[in-house]
This record gives C-alpha cells, sequence and structure tokens, in this order.
C-alpha cells in the first residue's frame, strides 16, 4: 500500500492537477529531492504520469505536469430519496459523464439494492472501480443506522451491494458526502473550513473545519431542521414552531402557497408564481428568504467559518429571495464579523449523487496498491 507521504502526493494530484513538480512541492511543503523520491514508485506504477512538457514561468527547461492516469477508472455515485434513485458516473476527480434517475420499485431494503445494482450494471462500464451510496439519516460503516426517509434501521446496505456488484461500495450520509465533494472537488478546495447548509425535502447542515468534515453521529440526525429561526411562524409536522423545516423545506413552502390558494399548489409551482409576484407565493417566499438568512447568519456564527456552501433542490428559491436572504444575514451578524460568503451549488440531485461518487473516490485512493 502507499505510504502516508506518497498518498498526500497522489491525492494533491487528483485535486488539483496537473500539477509541476515545483507547483506539488510547494503545495506540500517537500523538497525536490524527497517530491523525486515519492513520485517516482507512483509513477512507475502508473498511477500518476507525465503530461507534454509546459513552461510553468521559472528558470530552466520546461516541466513535465504530473497528472493521475487515464486508467484510473469510473466511478458511481446513487443519492437515495424516499421514492428516487439518482446517479451520476464520473471519472476520478468527480466530473460527471453519465446520469440518470429512477423511480424505486419499494423502499424495502431487497428491492432498493436490486433498482441500485441494476441501475449500475445499466451503465455497461467495465473499468468500475467503487460504488458510492449516500442518504438521508445516520449511516457507520456501511449501516444504514436510521434513515428515516427509507423508514430503514440497521441495515447493511453496503455489504449486500457489494455482494450484488462485486465492487466496492462506500455509504456514507448525504449531506457528510456534499461536503466532501465540496472539500476535495468544488469551492472548498482552497478554503480551510466552511458550512454547507442544504435545503429540499429536509434541512442538512455540515461542516469543515482544519480541511477535515466534521463526522459524529448528530451529522445524520438533521438537528438544523428543527432550529428555531421564527417565533410567530408555521408549525413543522412534529409541531415547532417556526423551524427551519417549517419554513425552507419544499413541503412546507407548497404546503403554506396551497392553504392560502384553497387548492393543491407544487413546490415547481410556487416558483413560478413567486416570480409572478402572486401575493400568496411572494409572502412565503419573503418568509423563507428571512429564514434562510437567519439560518445563514447562525451556521456562520456558531461555526466561525464565514463561507457557506448553500445546495439541494431547494436552491432555486435563493435566487428570487436573496436580498431578504442579504438583510437577514446582515441584521444576523456583528458589524465588525467578517463578511459571509454564499456558494449556491444549482446543480440539484446531481450535486447529492456526485456527493456520493467523491466518497467513494476517496475510498479507492486509501485501497491504491503499488502492485496493482
Amino acid at each position: 500500500m502507499l505510504t502516508e507521504s506518497e498518498a498526500a502526493v497522489a491525492r494533491a494530484v487528483v485535486i488539483h492537477g496537473p500539477l509541476s513538480r515545483r507547483a506539488l512541492a510547494a503545495r506540500l511543503h517537500l523538497s525536490p529531492p524527497s517530491l523525486t523520491r515519492l513520485t517516482r514508485p507512483l509513477v512507475d506504477a502508473g498511477i500518476l504520469i507525465e503530461r507534454d512538457d509546459e513552461t510553468d514561468g521559472s528558470v530552466g527547461r520546461p516541466s513535465r505536469p504530473l497528472d493521475v492516469s487515464p486508467s484510473a477508472g469510473t466511478f458511481v455515485g446513487v443519492k437515495l430519496t424516499s421514492d428516487h434513485l439518482h446517479l451520476v458516473a464520473t471519472d476520478i476527480r468527480a466530473e460527471v459523464r453519465d446520469r440518470t434517475d429512477r423511480s424505486l420499485a419499494s423502499t424495502e431494503p431487497r428491492a432498493v439494492i436490486d433498482d441500485v445494482a441494476r441501475a449500475v450494471t445499466a451503465l455497461g462500464r467495465d473499468d468500475l472501480r467503487g460504488v458510492g451510496v449516500s442518504l438521508g439519516g445516520h449511516v457507520w460503516a456501511g449501516v444504514a443506522v436510521d434513515a428515516p426517509f427509507l423508514g430503514w434501521q440497521e441495515v447493511p446496505l453496503a455489504d449486500a451491494l457489494a455482494a450484488r456488484l462485486g465492487i466496492p461500495i462506500t455509504l456514507e450520509n448525504d449531506v457528510v458526502a456534499l461536503a466532501e465533494a465540496e472539500r476535495w472537488f468544488g469551492v472548498g478546495r482552497d478554503l480551510p473550513g466552511f458550512a454547507i447548509v442544504t435545503v429540499g425535502a429536509g434541512v442538512g447542515f455540515g461542516l469543515v473545519i482544519d480541511g477535515r468534515t466534521v463526522r459524529t453521529p448528530d451529522a445524520g440526525v438533521g438537528t438544523v431542521g428543527h432550529l428555531p429561526l421564527r417565533a410567530d411562524g408555521p408549525t413543522c409536522p412534529l409541531g415547532h414552531r417556526g423551524c427551519a423545516a417549517a419554513l425552507l423545506t419544499t413541503s412546507a413552502i407548497s404546503a403554506q402557497v396551497s392553504a392560502a390558494l384553497a387548492r393543491d399548489v407544487t413546490y415547481d409551482e410556487v416558483m413560478n408564481l413567486a416570480r409572478d409576484r402572486d401575493p400568496a407565493a411572494t409572502a412565503v417566499m419573503d418568509a423563507a428568504g428571512d429564514a434562510l438568512g437567519t439560518l445563514f447568519a447562525l451556521a456562520a456564527n456558531l461555526s466561525l467559518q464565514s463561507d457557506i456552501v448553500l445546495a439541494g433542490e431547494g436552491v432555486e428559491a435563493f435566487d428570487l429571495v436573496r436580498e431578504r436572504v442579504d438583510a437577514a444575514l446582515s441584521r444576523g451578524r456583528a458589524g465588525s464579523a467578517s463578511a459571509v460568503a454564499i456558494h449556491p451549488d444549482r446543480s440539484g440531485f446531481s450535486a447529492w449523487a456526485r456527493g456520493a461518487a467523491a466518497v467513494a473516490i476517496q475510498a479507492a485512493m486509501g485501497r491504491i496498491s503499488l502492485n496493482d
């Protein structure tokens, strides 16, 4: 297996490459001889390759940037919801090459395993290196300990799916997986830390501190969803008044507008009505904007991170209420505090599936052997 130093070199090239040896040595704080010692076995084993010569602006002969080998293979990410699976196939840098969405025949674990296995097999790829699966809930060591959207408890999904597909499976909480994708392949690549807020069927929160994603049992419990944001707000299904789930989830927003208009309104219809300045939809979305800005302020204040990634299928609403969000965020921050930068990820469910692929890539990096 790779040594810790060799693995650090390989990770840096995967995340930031192609990189000249000079740039790679500077990033890892290595001397040129040390870098040569570490990269030689990686190149000899075909894990890294040398690109064509290029000039990097320094004095001396042109450099040959190091890059990850094209033979690194394909990775698959699968995001499970209560009724769908969203799948992407990516390269080792989590660049999406293919995608598909399928309805779940059932939420019974064996039926979901069948659906996932069929979807992965249908890709027809003979270079699969790993599959990542993400879902909402508490995940531990490949087991879905508690996945309320699916009605699961103690489901050993990773082992069961690995037995079906014959390739390594990584199971992770969906918000943690999304944070890992941003940390390695997104805005977080060059940030020491950031918070991530997700809005959609639920409200999620993740945190990266000093380059490490925070992983605790509470990461999958959804505690932020019931954080109180407005004292006179509507109630969520659990009876909490003015919590994040009551103000920001797609179902809550649809329900409030439906009640105001005395007819069923989907979330997409709410967005269209708000764009047309319908009074009922506008009032609900304004309240959601205030709540989201308050949540951002709390996230920044309590985590001490001034960069926040916003993701999830509810991100579309952010553009409609940006002024309300900014105003509420400003009210919730001290005047001397750092400005908060919001980084929206508008790729919808593909972002969730890409997060699952990212954790599969991370797991594969830990399995690399110089004898492969």
